[in-house]
């Protein structure tokens, strides 16, 4: 093998997705951030759309392992799966080895489970790749699993991986009601020509390679006509290059040894296909796409400034919730507050979310009528609630599940809404600085 030859401690473009040779160019990591944000609103079916070896399965693999430590992922790599054999991959996943017995009784087995996770501050996301595969009754059948929810959160979110033959089959009428629960469509386009080099470079680096660029850039246009650009197939020719290559043991990599690549892997030049990105830029992007990126380095851009900022001096309860009637200057002030306690506190801790409004004012009503029995503190998260920004009323906090809980029973009727618990770690993904 030529890994010595060529200063590499392994192989660096094995075809099996690895997240350590994660390449954030193409658009990549726009789509990855995109997809983060979008999974942290909780709402909608995601659909990515990519050729046979473009990077879908490595885009999955990445997401799921920068997925916050509150959100359990399911993956369904099976597309031929029954709605039923669907359920009980499910349940699985989630940690339930004896699935019921029936449909009804496995939703049921289901929504209880998703109900449980969700008092404990988790959400649940489910991957499903080769969906293009998958018979459009079972495609129903996902988007039913949608409506599991409670009063105002869904209790399951799915992320749809495919090839371009899903557009097809999300364009049948009779499977419109999916189609318009798709709240964020990405098309993951192939590798432009400099982006190719980037990519052999940057795989080649994390092999450790620490020598000069080994393609040049005729082998790139080259590589670029031969792949479509792309990734698997820039793999198995640069592989084989760097092969032919060591077989004649030379550091220098021409055309011959690249044509020699390609007739051994049988791969012709594909057809010209059109760069999506342009459609990309004209309407996923300006629409979901680029506002959730916006939203999320805006967000990150926050959470920076507030972790390098000196911890907050603790508020007393007694000034955590004025005793006099509250102002929406007072809402504010709670929200700031809220902010800095949430960019310190360690993230499993919890609290009681007693109730949630669209307007500051409303708050402020609130929390005047709150009973004296609250927990206290009383904070106010200003954040997205179901894609929105909203304030929400935090009571309480809590350094285990078990102690809020154990405050959620004993909580006195709210002024509005459900009570619920959330942690720390989740409310980082929906905090908003307040405006």
């Amino acid at each position: 093998m030529y890994l010595d030859y060529f200063g590499l401690k392994e192989a660096p473009f094995r075809i099996t997705p690895n997240t350590e040779y994660w390449h954030a160019g193409g658009q990549r990591g726009e789509m990855l951030a995109a997809l983060l944000y979008a999974i942290g609103q909780g709402e909608g079916i995601i659909k990515v759309v990519g050729e046979v070896g473009s990077g879908k399965t490595m885009l999955c693999r990445k997401l799921v392992a920068q997925l916050p430590d509150s959100v359990d992922s399911v993956y369904l790599g099976n597309p031929t799966l029954s709605p039923d054999d669907m359920l009980a991959a499910i349940l699985a996943d989630l940690g339930s080895d004896t699935p019921e017995n029936g449909r009804q009784a496995r939703l049921a087995q289901l929504n209880a489970t998703l109900l449980a996770r969700h008092q404990e501050g988790r959400r649940v996301v489910v991957f499903v790749e080769e969906a293009q595969g998958i018979a459009l009754d079972s495609l129903e059948f996902l988007r039913l699993l949608t409506n599991l929810e409670t009063a105002t959160d869904k209790l399951l979110q799915i992320v749809l991986f495919g090839q371009p033959e899903l557009d097809v089959q999300l364009a049948d009428p009779r499977i419109r009601q999916l189609k318009d629960r798709i709240t964020l469509s990405l098309n993951l386009s192939p590798l432009a020509q400099a982006e190719i080099a980037d990519y052999l470079r940057a795989r080649l680096a994390v092999a450790g390679y620490r020598g000069p660029d080994l393609f040049p850039a005729a082998l790139i246009t080259r590589m670029t006509q031969l792949s479509g650009g792309l990734s698997r197939r820039i793999n198995v020719l640069a592989d084989k290059t760097l092969l032919a290559a060591y077989a004649g043991q030379t550091h220098t990599l021409t055309p011959a040894h690249l044509e020699a690549a390609a007739g051994d892997a049988e791969m012709q030049p594909l057809p010209h296909q059109p760069d999506s990105r342009q459609r990309l830029r004209r309407w996923a992007w300006l629409s979901a796409g680029l506002a959730a990126v916006l939203g999320l380095l805006a967000f990150f851009a926050w959470q920076a400034l507030s972790l390098s900022a000196p911890p907050p001096v603790a508020t007393p309860p007694q000034t955590a919730r004025p005793s006099a009637a509250p102002t929406v200057a007072d809402v504010t002030e709670l929200a700031k507050q809220t902010q800095r306690w949430l960019a310190a506190a360690a993230p499993g801790t919890h609290a009681i979310q007693v109730a949630s409004a669209k307007e500051a004012a409303q708050v402020a009503v609130l929390l005047e009528s709150l009973n004296a029995a609250t927990p206290h503190p009383v904070r106010v998260l200003h954040g997205l609630r179901q894609g929105a920004p909203a304030w929400m009323i935090l009571a309480g906090e809590f350094a285990t599940r078990d102690a809020a809980m154990a405050a959620l029973r004993t909580l006195p009727a709210p002024p509005a809404g459900t009570p619920f618990l959330r942690t720390v770690g989740k409310m980082r993904t929906v905090a908003l600085p307040t405006g």
